[in-house]
């Protein structure tokens, strides 16, 4: 069968100040085809897709769709082009419908027809077999469904040419499932389809073929059957890493953490962790897997003192004193003072944790400025510990003094991290530290949790990627609305079974 290409992409530049994002940009979509782009973070994936669908210009360079020149200078002429990206943060109204969100903004002479509507888009889902109730609110949706709804409005204002960026970040394997057979029937029917993805299995299993970004550069693409996981990472980070995570067995667990009977309601008064009892041991990892906003962030704000918990308890074996401390009773400030450590990183990395304008050096002092007893602030040891964190987790930055809003958010984000690991903490909770991350900086980051397991720290580690948590973690404990549906030995588990796990509400019942 002849390809034929729906956009062409030759010498795309586009430089904010002196960073080049990207440069002399090559690049071929076909009709009929699901192509992943591949690259590491601040590699100009999503740079060079806002190009495309129109919130950025390019510097340089020309776009052509089906072989004529285009100027795509706002999201207006990218509609205009057939053009849909849909974003990996959702940009719906919450207390709309589904045909409501789906309609909203189009100008379809005078009054909206919701019935006629609703129709449409009814045919639109059983076209590709999408799974959706035209007259659902979004407030009720899973995170699935709201995808679902990005999907088809961009199809509803007749995109064929579709832009997915992170599509999978949120989702079961069962919805990942779901998603992917949609993708391919969308392909089947001639569409033209892009993915940004760091998960390498699913590049490997949905897509035809796969371009590869390095340093705003395009390195080539290749055909997805003739390649393989290592060949890739090699194409993106430019030299041969291993992709393997080293699970050691746990040497001399003691329980570090004992949390029984806990229950947590909050500020709209709703119950939103309901007795979770679990330990967390030693010298291992225990993994916590759960679609997201089933109380994954609020246990680990109960156990630093974030959260108000109205019953059970959360006991602290201190191995310095060999004492137990109710850590209910304590501050925030205590509990971190005792070695039981939170890093938490959100969506929004800078709204948490770190000051955008504020330089490296400068965050590092806002975990010890407690400490300095001069007026004077002791700047040595922040500035040699953000120097450190430079180079061991290879933060790609012109230096120590640079402002942490001018790094990119992966570069962001091994700051947030490799500041929490370098205060040598006893209990260290990190929530989805590798979220965003490209596959290099992640491999980094597990290898960092591993070194902390091996030195006797209790990890507690809340990720997103269930192939990573089987082979990172000992044991995996899976929540749903709020309460434990299961504990299972990683060595063992199988996607499926904690996938399966994951829509239960409590042990023995499915949510359905």
């Amino acid at each position: 069968m002849e390809t034929k290409a729906a956009i062409e992409l030759k010498n795309i530049t586009k430089t904010f100040g002196s960073v080049v994002a990207n440069k002399d940009v090559n690049l071929t979509v076909n009709r009929g085809e699901i192509l992943s782009i591949l690259g590491e973070n601040g590699s100009g994936k999503t740079t060079l897709m806002n190009m495309i669908s129109g919130i950025y210009f390019p510097d340089h360079g020309q776009i052509f769709i089906d072989g004529e020149e285009v100027v795509i200078r706002s999201p207006k002429d990218a509609f205009d082009y057939k053009i849909g990206m849909i974003h990996q943060h959702f940009k719906l109204v919450d207390v709309f419908t589904a045909t409501e969100n789906i309609i909203l903004g189009l100008k379809e002479g005078g009054k909206y027809d919701i019935k006629q509507a609703a129709k449409s888009i009814k045919e639109i889902a059983d076209k590709y077999t999408f799974d959706i109730d035209p007259l659902k609110k979004i407030h009720e949706m899973s995170v699935s469904e709201k995808q679902t709804v990005e999907i088809i409005k961009v199809l509803y204002r007749g995109a064929d040419i579709l832009i997915l960026d992170e599509p999978t970040a949120v989702l079961t394997p069962q919805e990942t499932q779901k998603l992917f057979n949609v993708l391919r029937r969308m392909r089947d029917d001639g569409k033209a389809i892009i993915i940004i993805t760091h998960k390498l299995h699913e590049v490997l299993s949905l897509s035809d073929r796969v371009a590869v970004l390095r340093k705003g550069e395009y390195i080539g693409t290749v055909e997805t059957a003739s390649t393989s996981e290592s060949e890739l990472t090699e194409m993106m980070v430019g030299k041969k890493i291993s992709l393997n995570i080293e699970r050691s067995e746990p040497q001399n667990p003691q329980d570090r953490l004992v949390v029984t009977d806990l229950e947590c309601i909050n500020r709209e008064g709703v119950k939103v962790l309901d007795d979770i009892t679990f330990t967390a041991r030693s010298g291992e990892i225990l993994g916590i897997a759960g679609i997201a906003g089933s109380g994954q962030r609020e246990l680990l704000e109960a156990v630093a003192g974030l959260q108000k918990v109205q019953f059970g308890s959360i006991v602290y074996n201190d191995p310095k004193t060999g004492k137990e401390e109710n850590l209910k009773d304590k501050t925030p400030l205590q509990i971190r003072e005792l070695g039981v450590r939170l890093s938490f990183v959100p969506e929004d990395r800078l709204g948490m944790g770190l000051v955008g304008n504020m330089d490296i050096v400068d965050n590092m002092m806002l975990r010890s400025y407690r400490k300095g007893k001069s007026v004077f602030l002791e700047r040595k040891a922040p500035k040699d510990l953000a120097e450190h964190i430079i180079e061991d987790l290879e933060v790609v930055t012109p230096g120590a003094n640079t402002p942490v809003r001018r790094l990119s958010g992966g570069n962001v984000q091994k700051v947030l991290v490799g500041r929490e690991i370098a205060a040598s903490p006893t209990v260290l909770m990190a929530a989805y530290p590798v979220r965003g991350l490209d596959i290099n900086s992640s491999y980094t980051i597990y290898n960092l949790l591993n070194e902390q397991k091996k030195k006797g720290v209790a990890v507690i580690f809340v990720g997103e990627d269930l192939d990573v948590l089987i082979e990172l973690c000992d044991r995996i404990m899976v929540i749903g609305s709020g309460r434990i549906t299961g504990i299972v030995d990683g060595r063992t588990a199988t996607k499926e079974e904690i996938g399966l796990l994951m829509t239960k509400s409590k042990e023995g019942e499915h949510n359905d």
